[in-house]
């Protein structure tokens, strides 16, 4: 009984650290998901009508590059789309090297100038946000980059200071950033990989506070324990691996940017691409943001959508609030047309997890989705789905 009392508690406290957290703090300074998987199932036309997560704003610009008809970028946590709107202000500002400085290096020296110049695009709650955490683009700062600020990059920061202890370690990470063959990255790693995983590393993946810095929940915890073996050490090392050995590393803009704390002008995401730019400028209309859950939108925002991309945030929702999940699901499915494509994520294999009325409404494609997530740059997942509605 008393364990299973010490359990609670700690449940509990997990749940609460986590929800203040989210409640209080950006979470995500930039898109954990790989676009580029994305694009080649969703299959985005000039008639198609995007209902995201906003997440760091970066893939609503990547899907923008498809000239969809709309994208509703969607988020409870008003921080996230704060982010969203800023790089769509500077891309309509009309400057693409201000925006690269910022959003591309993490810095810049008149970033105060420039905020100024496309603060009144902002809502009001973006614009309360910015006002007093503009200062992370300041190249005076104690971390010299934006990539280092918001809760995952505090952590990454973090470990980043702890790793350039090892000058070696160092050098080491730099040439599997730019090696440019898999063999090269397999021999690098099984270099690096031990010197990674000390006692200090270990304990400090497996802690609460860290995984919630990370945006991970409890739920998704369970799930890693329950299907993975090793639980969250063991899951983290092998996707780690993954990555470093059996995913091309010159491109993978992803871990640079945390392992380097900014981008280059060959390893970014796309709305970082001069030859981007002028494409974005003229699509930034199109792109909506929306202070609010899924099922909040859709309620207050009727109508025939084409694409959904949920990431992961049904894992949350099945464990915490199964009635919310079936509601959202019921909206989803009544404000989608036959043929309506939905993407989402999971830190567990399997979505058993969804309500009878998605199960029997969806076509999954499993055969496009497990090859697909082999490729997937990030490599943090349990699993990809793709579905169609029938």
């Amino acid at each position: 009984m008393i364990d299973g009392l010490k359990q609670k508690v700690l449940h509990s406290t997990h749940d609460l650290l986590f929800k203040t957290v989210h409640g209080r703090s950006l979470i995500y300074n930039t898109s954990w998901e790989d676009p580029r998987i994305d694009r080649q199932l969703l299959g985005l036309t000039a008639d198609s009508r995007v209902v995201m997560l906003t997440s760091a704003g970066c893939n609503a610009l990547d899907y923008l590059l498809d000239s969809p008809a709309e994208i509703h970028a969607v988020d409870v946590n008003p921080r996230q789309n704060a982010l969203l709107q800023l790089k769509l202000a500077l891309i309509e500002r009309g400057e693409f090297a201000d925006l690269f400085a910022m959003f591309g290096t993490g810095s810049h020296r008149a970033f105060r100038d420039i905020y100024a110049q496309v603060r009144l695009r902002l809502t009001p709650e973006a614009q309360t946000f910015w006002d007093s955490k503009i200062v992370y683009f300041s190249q005076q700062s104690k971390k010299q980059s934006f990539y280092y600020y918001g809760t995952s990059g505090v952590i990454a920061w973090l470990l980043s200071r702890y790793l350039s202890k090892n000058p070696v370690l160092c050098s080491e990470i730099l040439n599997l950033l730019e090696a440019r063959t898999l063999q090269e990255q397999r021999e690098i790693y099984g270099r690096i990989e031990p010197l990674i995983w000390g006692r200090f590393i270990s304990w400090v993946v497996r802690q609460p506070l860290t995984l919630a810095m990370l945006g991970v929940p409890r739920p998704q915890i369970r799930l890693i324990n329950e299907q993975f073996p090793g639980g969250v050490l063991g899951y983290i090392s092998a996707k780690l691996r993954h990555v470093a050995t059996d995913v091309l590393m010159h491109d993978n803009y992803f871990w640079r940017v945390y392992m380097t704390g900014s981008y280059t002008n060959n390893c970014c995401p796309n709305y970082l691409k001069q030859e981007n730019f002028e494409l974005l400028r003229r699509g930034v209309p199109r792109v909506h943001v929306h202070n609010a859950s899924v099922t909040e939108f859709l309620r207050h925002n009727p109508g025939q959508y084409t694409h959904f991309v949920l990431l992961d945030h049904q894992d949350w929702l099945a464990q915490h609030d199964p009635v919310a999940l079936a509601e959202e699901w019921s909206l989803i499915l009544a404000n989608s047309a036959v043929g309506s494509r939905i993407l989402m994520r999971s830190a567990g294999q399997h979505v058993d997890f969804l309500p009878p009325q998605a199960k029997t409404a969806l076509r999954f494609f499993p055969e496009r989705t497990a090859a697909l997530h082999l490729q997937d740059r990030v490599g943090t997942y349990g699993s990809l789905h793709f579905a169609e509605v029938t």
